[in-house]
């Protein structure tokens, strides 16, 4: 076996226990967004109970609050749909990069 065939299994087995470690390591841990760490630390500067300024669109048409992982669906697709414009723009700013050196004349 070569010495780059070694190191990629190595490193696969290490991104394998890194993903599935945090899994077995703490089961009372509690997760929390960034929302919930803005919204503490509202209260802790004003002094009182922070009051969102509005309900989300979604909540109020389905006349509750999403679970966690709808919530976290959502976001991927968001994200997903993101990097696909960035992607699909970036591609077309490298193809016509190329379309250009071969459309030159001067090059000829």
């Amino acid at each position: 076996m070569s010495k780059n065939k070694k190191t990629v299994i190595i490193l696969l087995i290490v991104a394998a226990a890194l993903i599935i470690s945090p899994l077995f390591l703490n089961k009372n841990a509690s997760f929390g967004g960034s929302d919930d760490a803005g919204s503490v630390m509202v209260e802790e500067v004003q002094g009182k109970a922070y009051e969102p300024w509005f309900t989300p669109v979604l909540e109020t048409f389905l006349g509750g609050e999403l679970p966690g992982e709808i919530e976290s669906l959502l976001f991927c697709v968001q994200t997903g749909i993101g990097v696909g414009v960035i992607a699909f723009f970036m591609g077309r700013l490298v193809e016509r990069k190329k379309w250009m050196k071969k459309s030159d004349p001067s090059e000829s």
